[in-house]
């Protein structure tokens, strides 16, 4: 199939997202209630981390203002959102972060926060408790060395375990949160006893993916022929932080339905069941934009502006707000398309395999198909193809290869298959304005199907 034909056969929208108060949007009463908003409060942050999709540092120059944000909680709670995490850039980087906590608190919603802790002193933790904090996870990714070099700052690690510290002297409940990537891979083992220690109650494991710095980083991902060793970690870490009373919580990109899921997912009560994007979940951007995933962004996810359309509309009839809830398993493809868990699991987390491949319905991270392409000798891994943009949420685009498990064989036969990505004329836009070319692919390769 070439590029032109390719574009017709996806799911999401086919054109940029319409700008000024003339959009209008389809109702439905019916709509599920989002449960969990996710607000990157500031791009503004204080570190300058690897793997950062929103490739934070400074903030964006149309941000809320303190009366936008404080009015955008009152629909949140209007909405029926049960929890709001604040996170950035880093929230507290705005001295008006405390009000914000203070009124969703106000409002009867949860307020947690996720920070890399850099600036998380005695005296702020303790403002942030008094505002109403009730939970917050600190961004912890490996051992010293490799927290050190992700974050892009020497010293952040001694800091991120001072601000657990600070946060836990000023009542406040702590977690952390962990990153699993080339860098930090065998890491995580030890550094359960230290956050154990420390007095995490609760640790999300989650995988990078190949957007924002991690695109233009792409070594740092880890290879899926490598999710049979790291699985064999993980069963060690799930009975481990079972007897220190540390609550494993993987992340929607780590899976799926390999023989570790239900230990996995023990504290969540239930095996994977889909991406969440639109449909329990929703993310908001500093300025006030509203999309499907905290994850992802670009005109295929990005549903509109409160400031100029307010939050009900959006979430009940932007199509970019509500295409995961209509996708079927006839917008899987490639090696998903065929998996025995297709119907349950879709693919898995859009945020891991769109930035990959050009669009959803395809994704190589998978802990249950590492293991059939093992049974079958076989494993795959990814390679780059064309860069990413740098601008927040933007990705390249990789192809997957499948190669024989036996160096030998792979030495004399080379590439089972090649998948190339999935280019739609959105994501190939990538905040560019133009194209990426088929003649821009390595070798003038033209994306196909399998």
């Amino acid at each position: 199939m070439r590029l032109k034909d390719a574009r017709k056969r996806l799911p999401v929208v086919t054109s940029p997202l319409p700008k000024g108060r003339g959009r209008k949007f389809m109702t439905n009463e019916d709509a599920p209630r989002p449960a969990l908003a996710v607000w990157e409060f500031t791009l503004a942050c204080d570190h300058r981390c690897l793997h950062c999709g929103p490739r934070a540092g400074e903030p964006r120059a149309d941000e809320l203002s303190t009366d936008e944000a404080l009015r955008l909680v009152d629909d949140l709670a209007e909405a029926g959102v049960g929890e709001v995490v604040l996170i950035g850039g880093e929230a507290y980087l705005r001295n008006d972060f405390l009000l914000v906590i203070r009124r969703i608190r106000e409002r009867g919603m949860t307020c947690t926060m996720t920070t890399g802790g850099l600036g998380v002193t005695k005296t702020r933790a303790e403002a942030m408790v008094e505002a109403g904090i009730q939970s917050v996870s600190v961004s912890i990714d490996g051992l010293e060395p490799a927290h050190d070099r992700l974050r892009n700052r020497e010293g952040s690690w001694k800091r991120a375990f001072e601000a657990l510290a600070n946060l836990r002297a000023a009542g406040a409940k702590v977690s952390v949160n962990s990153q699993i990537n080339q860098v930090n891979f065998g890491d995580h083992e030890p550094l359960l006893e230290l956050i154990a220690k420390a007095g995490a109650h609760s640790w999300q494991l989650q995988i990078t993916v190949a957007h924002g710095n991690a695109a233009d980083n792409a070594d740092i991902i880890l290879q899926p022929y490598r999710f049979l060793e790291l699985f064999e970690q993980l069963d060690r870490i799930a009975d481990r932080a079972h007897e220190l009373k540390v609550r494993i919580w993987p992340a929607n990109n780590l899976g799926y339905f390999g023989p570790f899921e239900a230990k996995l997912r023990r504290y969540q009560k239930l095996h994977y069941r889909g991406c969440s994007a639109g449909k329990s979940t929703i993310g908001i951007e500093s300025n006030g934009m509203l999309k499907n995933c905290p994850s992802l962004g670009g005109p295929a996810n990005v549903a509109g502006s409160w400031r100029e359309h307010g939050f009900d509309p959006i979430w009940q009839g932007a199509p970019e707000m509500t295409y995961i809830r209509r996708r079927t398993i006839d917008d899987l493809w490639g090696y998903c398309r065929e998996c025995y868990y297709a119907t349950t699991c879709m693919s898995g987390c859009t945020a891991a395999n769109e930035p990959l491949l050009g669009r959803p319905g395809n994704n190589p991270f998978c802990h249950h198909r590492a293991i059939e392409m093992d049974r079958m000798d076989m494993r795959e891994r990814i390679e780059p193809v064309a860069a990413a943009q740098g601008v927040p949420f933007d990705n390249g685009l990789f192809r997957i290869i499948r190669e024989h498990k036996d160096p030998a064989r792979r030495e004399a036969e080379g590439p089972i298959e090649i998948t190339e990505p999935r280019v739609s004329r959105l994501v190939e836009e990538m905040g560019s304005g133009r194209p990426i070319r088929a003649d821009e692919l390595p070798d003038g390769r033209v994306p196909f199907e399998k």
